[in-house]
């Protein structure tokens, strides 16, 4: 299968990049190596699978070379991972993450449509369901209100998904993906960023008294789950999370963090920022029973991984035989 990942040098998508090229399919990217964090990291990420894959370099809002590029490579199936990302820049500039994640979101379906795409794999989020009052969240819910411009974004992407599914018989799968970290992870985000900072000896930023709750889901769970979703044969179009089902206080994630370092952090609590949401927590029950989604990776093991990547990273080994005083 000729397979398009946009925003395939991403954290996510060049994890996917690497299972697709191992089980031999035909794989090409779509990035714009943009500047929300160093582009020489998405080159990385990707450099072990260069020579197998053709990387286009072109924007999603440029509606023009998509149709170009979807017109000349002829894609059977397209897994759109490329957003802008992240609650907090959403909220000083939403018209970005508009043109980006929505526009941009629509051009890829009118370029699918054009061209006769079999399937469409769209990464979508759990802040879809913002203040949540049913816990776990069920993609039964009835989702009113999103409390973030980027949540509401990836709501719209959904929605435009389900409405091109409907008028011309794509299918179409949307997985909301639940915090995910491990290797790669995104400088940006809490377990990378709470490392580096720990690591460094600088302090951390604890928004609010550290008692929100995230459900984080390991890399390597999360790309079982897309993959099972390539040949899922179900509704035209259809949504599954794709999360862990636990949780953990984040003042819990920064004690495992340390654990893993062997080193305390310095915190520095601050107000709890807008936009962010109390708690999430994936029902993973449909996942489980119609794509064969089956998370195995608990954060107890996962982050001990991730901090092994980031110490490697750095050039040092790997944290096995690091020695702790922080109290288990």
């Amino acid at each position: 299968m000729r397979i398009l990942v946009t925003g395939g040098a991403g954290f996510i998508g060049s994890h996917l990049v690497e299972r697709l090229v191992a089980a031999g399919e035909e794989v090409s990217i779509l990035d714009d190596f943009n500047d929300f964090y160093d582009p020489e990291i998405k080159r990385a990420n990707i450099a072990a699978v260069a020579e197998q894959i053709r990387v286009h370099q072109l924007d999603l809002r440029n509606a023009e070379t998509v149709q170009q590029l979807f017109h000349r490579e002829k894609f059977d199936i397209v897994v759109h991972l490329a957003a802008r990302a992240g609650v907090r820049s959403s909220i000083t500039n939403p018209q970005l993450y508009y043109d980006t994640n929505v526009s941009g979101t629509l051009h890829l379906l009118e370029a699918a449509r054009a061209t006769g795409l079999e399937r469409f794999i769209f990464a979508s989020s759990s802040s879809v369901y913002g203040i949540a009052k049913q816990v776990p969240f069920s993609e039964e819910l009835h989702l009113t209100q999103t409390i973030s411009p980027y949540a509401a974004t990836k709501i719209a992407g959904e929605f435009l998904c389900s409405t091109y599914s409907h008028l011309y018989k794509m299918r179409i799968v949307a997985l909301r993906f639940f915090t995910v970290y491990g290797a790669r992870q995104r400088p940006d985000l809490a377990i990378h960023q709470f490392t580096r900072r720990i690591y460094e000896g600088q302090p951390i930023a604890q928004f609010g008294d550290g008692t929100t709750r995230r459900d984080y889901t390991y890399i390597d769970d999360i790309i079982q789950g897309v993959t099972a979703a390539l040949g899922y044969d179900g509704p035209l179009f259809d949504v599954f999370n794709l999360g862990e089902s636990e949780t953990i206080e984040l003042r819990e994630l920064i004690a495992e963090i340390e654990r893993a370092l062997g080193r305390k952090a310095e915190i520095q609590q601050l107000p709890e920022q807008p936009g962010d949401v109390p708690i999430t927590c994936a029902d993973i029950t449909k996942a489980r029973q119609l794509l064969g989604y089956k998370p195995t990776t608990k954060l107890r093991e996962g982050l001990p991984k991730f901090v092994d990547w980031f110490l490697q990273s750095r050039g040092e080994g790997s944290g096995e035989h690091r020695t702790s005083n922080i109290e288990p």
